[in-house]
């Protein structure tokens, strides 16, 4: 281990000269063999490990374990996995990618797919600690090339942390030649309005030994845009939002979030699209010289949600939902009977799921109706206002 990565010891993907003894405990743990013959049924666990055991690094493990686990997931669970604007990619340059939030597992799992398919490397992912419910999932994501943002921080402690986790961000990218990815806020946009927060960028822009403007400008930000046809959490979500209007004080337990990663890792997805947009290194070279951290960090937003929102793409449900939410026909030539049919049985099917919720009202059946159909018009909204307010 160098001298770096035992500065980022207790956050950085384990090198690869642990990678064997990481992989040998991890094969031995209980929780690790449950998941494995959960997810994959079909498959003999013994003659896994040995496979698991074979393996000698990170970028070795990716392409011969994870690859091909995808692959089978995609025709599984999604009616196809595509990507757009892989021409926007320079292969000789690392870059900070950052995505809207749809899925706790997958956004980056099929975007590393996409890459794979496209013949280029894969990026290290950022993780909130809360998600690493057990040890053994910890070391399973430090193993396939995630770094590790710690959540639920006294003040003090989380500007440590923040600190921390910009300066492993820039050694990547700046150093390494390492591409990351990073989710624009923190956890998923439950109502799928997507919209970058500044305390993100601020974190970003701390660390690479230069004023704000040009640590952000060193770490090569991409916005991509990330569409599903159907989110198998969407029900999940509703509910969520039902609680937290009976009780403003709900919170999820660590039961929900290990629920909702399986949910959405085996449930059906149907389409699933990447749009890889454009670095923001020359609109950061036009920002005015005298802007203060949290003007340029607001400005940052502003320009990733302009570029994540105008990527989008959108699927018959998405009109659908805009027209029923708005009580209007004004998309209806981009859809049918048939569909109108489809997604009213998807919505009542996937709310009959909410069995959990004691003494559910009509009006509360109503509500989370509304909020379904929230979540699927938003992307269709966020793209409209894009056209208007985002420079061609």
């Amino acid at each position: 281990m160098n001298k770096e990565e035992q500065l980022f010891n207790d956050i950085c993907p384990y090198p690869d000269s642990m990678f064997h003894e990481k992989m040998e405990h991890l094969v031995k743990e209980p929780g690790f063999e449950h998941a494995v013959k959960w997810v994959l049924p079909q498959v003999d666990f013994q003659e896994f490990c040995k496979e698991l055991l074979q393996v000698q690094d990170k970028e070795t493990f990716q392409r011969k374990i994870m690859w091909p686990f995808l692959e089978m997931l995609a025709a599984k669970t999604t009616s196809g996995v595509t990507m757009d604007g892989v021409e926007n990619i320079d292969c000789s340059k690392a870059y900070t990618f950052i995505t809207n939030h749809r899925d706790i597992v997958l956004d980056t799992s099929f975007l590393n797919l996409c890459f794979l398919r496209a013949g280029l490397p894969t990026t290290e992912v950022a993780i909130g600690s809360n998600l690493l419910i057990y040890e053994w999932i910890s070391d399973l994501v430090r193993l396939n090339k995630s770094f590790i943002v710690k959540r639920n921080l006294p003040r003090a402690k989380a500007l440590e942390a923040a600190s921390e986790l910009s300066a492993y961000i820039h050694y990547a990218v700046s150093d390494r030649r390492q591409s990351v990815w990073i989710a624009e806020r923190e956890g998923r946009s439950k109502d799928s309005s997507d919209l970058a927060q500044d305390s993100l960028i601020k974190m970003l822009g701390l660390a690479g030994g230069h004023d704000f403007h040009d640590n952000l400008m060193e770490i090569n930000l991409m916005p991509v845009s990330i569409s599903y046809e159907y989110d198998p959490n969407d029900y999940l979500k509703a509910r969520e939002f039902l609680l937290k209007r009976r009780n403003p004080d709900f919170k999820k337990s660590q039961r929900d979030d290990l629920f909702s990663m399986e949910t959405g890792l085996l449930q059906p997805k149907g389409r699933v699209h990447y749009t890889v947009g454009n670095t923001l290194t020359d609109e950061l070279k036009e920002l005015p010289n005298d802007l203060d951290k949290t003007s340029i960090a607001r400005d940052v937003c502003q320009l990733v949600d302009c570029q994540i929102h105008s990527g989008f793409k959108i699927f018959p449900i998405n009109y659908i939902a805009y027209d029923k939410l708005h009580d209007t026909d004004e998309f209806a030539r981009h859809y049918n009977d048939d569909d109108v049919a489809g997604f009213e049985r998807y919505i009542d099917e996937q709310l009959a799921k909410v069995e959990d919720v004691p003494d559910l009202t009509a009006d509360d059946m109503a509500y989370m109706q509304k909020m379904m159909l929230t979540m699927y018009a938003n992307p269709l909204k966020n793209k409209m206002s894009a056209s208007r307010y985002c420079r061609k």
